[in-house]
């Protein structure tokens, strides 16, 4: 049977069964897995390191997800492994130093981070991936890559500015419209993951980072105070993280 055909409580017996030392189940949830790994594995391609290498190096990130994952997560195996998978991946290429970022890369951040403070200086805000995209004339995806390539540990899920406190992730500068811009790996994450979320969570999410209503803009909407929308927001992006990483 193919993993999508699996009811949720059979991949969680299987995977049960790899646990407690069933080669046979972790050969198969692995090899029904290595679509997922080789979806990985294209976002650090032509970074001097063989596709084929890649996908061993992702695998080994597979099997950590394996052997650690816990039906008490609440998450489906996917969006736990994907982050494992590409954890895996990053670590290997830093260590080897096989990271190497062009010249061009280099240009757009730069560009782009020349902009967002004319854009803050001029109007106190920062400018999104889109606005910052249609200013260089570039895809959105590729200028993530490339603020993502000057900073080699950075992710789409690091934060990047505290907003009354309250810190702001680079995923959450990309608007609604532009969310088929995200590669299909983070859109899978972020969506089962805030899927997790209570309705009021999810509601708050929804209002600042898809609607991109200011603190006191969700606060009249909610009829509570900024700074419990605040306090709200930070206890909600910290279990997101929690539950990406």
């Amino acid at each position: 049977m193919e993993w999508s055909e699996l009811s949720q409580e059979a991949i969680i017996d299987l995977i049960s069964k790899s646990q407690n030392g069933d080669i046979d189940a972790e050969s198969y949830i692995v090899s029904q897995n290595l679509g997922l790994v080789r979806s990985v594995v294209k976002r650090f391609l032509n970074r001097g390191c063989e596709y084929e290498d890649l996908v061993q190096i992702g695998s080994i990130g597979l099997l950590k997800a394996i052997k650690k994952f816990d039906s008490s997560y609440n998450v489906r195996f996917s969006t736990y492994a994907i982050p494992m998978i590409i954890g895996e991946i990053k670590r290997f290429l830093r260590d080897d130093g096989i990271i190497k970022v062009s010249r061009s890369l280099k240009e757009i951040a730069m560009k782009a981070n020349a902009y967002k403070e004319n854009i803050e200086k001029s109007f106190g805000r920062e400018p999104t991936i889109s606005e910052l995209a249609a200013e260089l004339d570039i895809d959105a995806e590729d200028l993530i890559i490339a603020m993502d390539s000057v900073n080699s540990t950075q992710s789409l899920y690091d934060i990047i500015h505290q907003d009354d406190g309250s810190p702001v992730l680079l995923i959450d500068k990309i608007q609604n419209e532009n969310l088929e811009d995200i590669d299909i790996i983070d859109k899978i994450t972020l969506k089962e993951v805030i899927a997790t979320l209570e309705p009021r969570e999810r509601q708050i999410i929804m209002l600042r980072y898809f609607s991109e209503n200011t603190q006191c803009q969700v606060a009249d909407t909610l009829g509570i105070s900024q700074v419990q929308v605040s306090r709200i927001e930070k206890k909600i992006l910290e279990k997101l993280r929690n539950r990406i990483i």
